[in-house]
């Protein structure tokens, strides 16, 4: 989960100061002597594991969350599960360029207003265990960043759990980034894998096991709205700062479908583009219900992905929409369904899908299928999630 806004303008500006004052080092996204080696990592462990007949108190490590984040989100829904039961939740927030957990409390607050947890600085891990009423039973990372933040300062006595939402090496270029993404799950945390891709990886690359939880969808807010209104067009969900959603291959492919297909309106939704090479309606920002009413009113949408599937494809076909997907390994091993358009992960490829989605005379009747198909709702998962940390926190029934 990455934030944005005032932390990412702060190392914008750090990074000019150093190309003027010299050839700079690469930047890590957390401090160097926050990074930990599995190779000779020692993390001390409860004597004795919580009784059931008290409510559990579980820490969240994570970056500051940004309005609008998919990860976040999906990470609050689980949280609130916690709570829902019963048990107390802290959110740790750590961020490289500074900054007080009081600068995001506001944002938590406004965004997602279910969730209670208090909130509080990473360092204060150090200071906090399973003893005494300050302390928590468990932390969770929730990335691979949070999980060298949560072995630097997670010292005391803990149970500790890693909620893997993607597989985070695969963000990167194989060089440093790469290796320590890799080496967090090599810590020891008990894996909390969103999909199957994640807990294959996982066990392929870095020799530990995982939990599988089910990939989720927001069953209440994405639904078919009756009666239907006619269908135009297409939707992007552009992420240019993210490489793995491939915004350059969507860029050129619907600048090609454009050219095939002038008619179709094209709308564009997740980031303020500019100088497009074909027109298109931009909504940088658009509210859960918002995007609902948009999808109902789309024939198609283009989502990319080249590591864990987007939340896209599903809500999409929720809402009686064709998702156009690149078929690529990672997507299929979580997207298992017949109504996904899935297309050759090239421009021509893409457009073509979508050429192919709006001009067939069966999209229709097959968007109402697919709307009507049966989804995994994050209750699921969340159920899923709370099982497993009750489990590993609490001692035997």
């Amino acid at each position: 989960m990455r934030a944005d806004g005032p932390t990412a303008l702060l190392r914008k500006i750090i990074n000019v100061a150093d190309r003027r004052l010299g050839t700079p080092a690469p930047r890590l996204p957390i401090q160097p002597d926050e990074i930990r080696d599995s190779v000779n990592l020692s993390l001390a462990q409860p004597d004795h594991k919580a009784p059931r007949s008290r409510r559990l108190r579980i820490g969240w490590v994570c970056t500051p969350p940004s309005t609008g984040s998919g990860g976040h989100t999906t990470m609050f829904r689980m949280i609130s599960a916690l709570e829902t039961a019963g048990h107390e939740c802290t959110l740790f927030l750590f961020d490289a360029p500074g900054g007080l957990p009081s600068d995001h409390e506001a944002t938590i607050r406004a965004d997602w207003p279910q969730v209670k947890a208090r909130v509080r600085d990473a360092k204060d891990l150090a200071a906090t265990g399973s003893a005494g009423d300050a302390g928590v039973d468990g932390a969770v990372a929730t990335s691979w960043e949070s999980a060298h933040i949560l072995a630097t300062y997670g010292i005391q006595p803990m149970r500790r759990l890693y909620f893997v939402q993607d597989f985070e090496p695969m963000f990167y270029p194989r060089g440093t980034e790469y290796q320590l993404a890799l080496d967090s799950y090599r810590f020891g945390f008990r894996h909390i894998a969103l999909g199957g891709m994640i807990k294959e990886q996982i066990a392929q690359q870095a020799g530990a096991e995982s939990d599988e939880v089910p990939f989720g969808c927001d069953t209440s807010t994405y639904f078919l709205i009756e009666p239907e209104v006619r269908r135009r067009g297409v939707v992007w969900y552009a992420r240019p700062e993210n490489p793995r959603r491939g915004y350059w291959l969507a860029r050129m492919a619907l600048a090609e479908f454009h050219a095939k297909h002038p008619d179709v309106p094209i709308v564009i939704y997740g980031s303020d583009l500019r100088d497009l090479p074909f027109p298109a309606d931009v909504h940088p920002h658009l509210s859960p219900r918002e995007l609902n009413r948009l999808y109902n009113r789309s024939i198609a949408g283009l989502s990319i992905s080249f590591s864990n599937v987007s939340l896209v494809p599903a809500e999409l076909m929720r809402a009686g929409a064709i998702p156009v997907v690149n078929d690529s390994p990672e997507p299929r091993a979580v997207l298992d369904s017949p109504f996904v358009e899935w297309a050759f992960p090239s421009p021509s490829g893409l457009a073509d899908a979508l050429g192919r989605v709006v001009t067939d005379p069966q999209t229709a009747a097959r968007g109402r299928c697919a709307a009507r198909s049966s989804s995994v709702d994050w209750r699921d998962t969340e159920a899923e999630v709370l099982r497993i940390i009750e489990d590993d926190l609490y001692g035997p029934t």
